[in-house]
């Protein structure tokens, strides 16, 4: 039963993100205490994420060091460097363009992973991108945010350092050592990481949209326009970046799904707890979130429809 509930809050995520936002916009003082816990919620997404890792999944790494690399150079050029574009091109306040520059830094998303899938692209090239895209994150997201923000706020490196270790690093690494040492257990109830990692995203958004309720109505249409070129870019360029490299079909979806999908709930929380006095920062981050799973779920059925139409050309030419 309770894990045919979580396939369902899985399946049905994007709407379940869309009402509780909806209903903050609405009522913004039942959400707005929860910007206390986003800290708290993202690490337990993060501690799902580990149990869906292997030891083995490090190995691998080192087997394939010219995929993993183009992977981790794609997820911190391209998107920073967008998010730095569109600052410039839109003149983009402060907050927001600070807000903007958070996601285009953060590691690759676990939603990557699912997108991939939906797509039928090299679910393990998927893993092992968000795998090393998140550990290079306590280094190149502080160091990307002091080069491109640093102008526009105090930025800390060590405060953003321990920001991630704290939330991403630690429980992603208490999720691979329960794993690890309780496999058996862990099978018995793994439907509930996921379950956990879809509702943690779900409040964070909706806390955010509460926290922020009065200034979307004002600046909202501008950052979701913004998000969602971002995203569409971010998801272009990987895939050309793919076809360029000479890639096979399936992992140039993978590559571009993982270019265009950010661990937004990183940057809501770094927003957060580094840019409290930047209250808008955490915004673009949020929106992000719904725009990426949108998108990319369209994006990655095309993506899947094609393959197969490909499929079957070769079928009859054969």
């Amino acid at each position: 039963m309770f894990r045919k509930i979580s396939l369902y809050i899985e399946k049905y995520l994007i709407l379940i993100i869309l009402l509780l936002s909806a209903t903050a916009l609405r009522y913004p003082d039942a959400f707005k205490g929860m910007t206390n816990y986003t800290a708290l919620f993202l690490a337990a997404a993060m501690f799902g994420m580990g149990t869906n890792i292997e030891v083995e999944d490090f190995k691998n790494l080192l087997k394939a060091p010219k995929l993993i690399f183009l992977g981790a150079l794609c997820q911190y050029t391209i998107m920073p460097l967008l998010a730095l574009l569109l600052s410039v091109i839109f003149k983009l306040p402060k907050d927001i363009s600070l807000g903007v520059i958070l996601v285009g830094t953060c590691p690759g998303g676990t939603a990557s992973n699912v997108l991939s899938h939906i797509a039928e692209g090299d679910l393990a090239y998927s893993v092992l991108l968000t795998v090393a895209s998140t550990l290079l994150a306590p280094i190149m997201t502080p160091l990307l945010v002091y080069l491109m923000a640093g102008s526009l706020v105090e930025v800390s490196f060590v405060a953003m350092f321990m920001s991630i270790v704290k939330v991403i690093v630690l429980p992603v690494g208490l999720g691979i050592i329960a794993k690890a040492l309780l496999r058996e257990r862990i099978k018995k109830v793994d439907f509930i990481f996921p379950l956990i990692s879809s509702m943690a995203i779900a409040l964070i958004i909706a806390a955010i949209v509460g926290l922020n309720a009065e200034k979307i109505m004002t600046s909202g249409l501008l950052v979701f326009g913004v998000v969602i070129i971002h995203n569409i870019l971010g998801l272009g360029l990987g895939l050309g970046l793919g076809k360029l490299m000479g890639l096979d079909y399936d992992k140039q979806s993978t590559l571009s799904i993982e270019v265009g999908t950010q661990n937004s709930g990183l940057a809501v929380v770094l927003a957060n707890t580094n840019f409290a006095m930047n209250p808008l920062a955490a915004l673009p981050g949020a929106i992000f979130s719904v725009v990426q799973n949108l998108i990319g779920s369209i994006f990655a059925h095309y993506r899947e429809s094609q393959r197969e139409k490909k499929l079957e050309e070769i079928e009859l030419n054969i």
